[in-house]
């Protein structure tokens, strides 16, 4: 029986093969959708994005590949973990890319919903102020609101369900209080609360509104003086996480090989294991207080 042994350079091989082959893959299927729509559009055009008859514009390829990079951004993981895994002739590198692929996936994904949040609770100001602007040009209150939300994406998935409220008589307030549950439009919570004063108490919409949409920029811009004091501190995370990869870099420019050391040494695996775990104990603790004072 012959035994055959995959070195680590076999695997990152391997493994930058499958990444190749999933590249073209990618974009083959995204050149064949590019030509049905054009087919179906009517443009006619062959080759790549880019002006009538084809002719390449290579910013709009290059927005288009930085558009797939972009939602993958998780997978570059792997490209580094196997150049890791070449340099230091060992599998582990391709063992924590795979293992980091899932987690910065996650984090990715938060700061997504971070960013859409903070952008639809903008969009619930410019609404309210849209409102205001509407009702002291002499629009009644549910067509000021059905002019003034539609296509804006600040009611989000529940626009239809409240434009339909206000164009047809129904519940408004109760309609914007199901559209507040969404992530960051708590200000439409308090735009529910003055439509329903303004029914039942006969108080002007306008005024309360236009409280409202102060109170909101207050809000904000104190979220924002925040943000920019907590912005040292996440510079000192930032920079606690690097210092580990920068000691190796020192370490390779000075001859030492610390990669060999680490993950060919019992005693280098030791010390990657007790440091590894050290290294995301500290990030995670000072990631976690750093955003106990964003909350507060």
């Amino acid at each position: 029986m012959i035994t055959t042994v995959l070195s680590a350079r076999d695997v990152a091989h391997a493994a930058s093969a499958v990444c190749a082959v999933l590249a073209v893959r990618e974009v083959v299927e995204r050149r064949r959708v590019a030509s049905r729509a054009r087919t179906v559009l009517g443009g006619g055009a062959s080759g790549l994005p880019g002006t009538p008859g084809g002719r390449v514009v290579w910013r709009e390829v290059a927005a288009r590949w930085w558009a797939v990079a972009r939602g993958r951004r998780a997978w570059l993981c792997l490209p580094v973990a196997g150049v890791l895994a070449v340099l230091g002739e060992s599998p582990l590198p391709l063992v924590a890319g795979a293992v980091a692929v899932p987690v910065v996936g996650r984090r990715l994904r938060e700061a997504e919903r971070r960013k859409e949040r903070e952008a639809r609770a903008e969009r619930v100001v410019a609404l309210c102020g849209a409102v205001v602007g509407e009702l002291r040009a002499g629009w009644q209150p549910a067509q000021a609101l059905s002019y003034a939300a539609c296509g804006t994406g600040a009611l989000g998935g529940e626009e239809a369900a409240v434009l339909a409220a206000a164009r047809f008589g129904g519940d408004v307030p109760e309609a914007l209080r199901r559209a507040a549950a969404q992530d960051g439009a708590d200000g439409l919570a308090g735009m529910a609360a003055c439509w329903q004063v303004a029914v039942d108490g006969g108080a002007g919409l306008a005024a309360g509104l236009d409280r409202l949409e102060a109170a909101l920029r207050d809000h904000r811009e104190q979220r924002e003086l925040l943000r920019a004091e907590l912005a040292g501190a996440w510079a000192t995370v930032a920079v606690l996480a690097v210092l580990p990869l920068a000691g190796v870099a020192l370490g390779a420019a000075l001859g030492a090989d610390p990669l060999r050391v680490l993950l060919h040494t019992p005693a280098g695996l030791g010390c990657l294991v007790v440091g590894g775990a050290l290294e995301g104990a500290g990030l995670w603790w000072a990631a976690r207080i750093v955003r106990g004072g964003e909350r507060a």
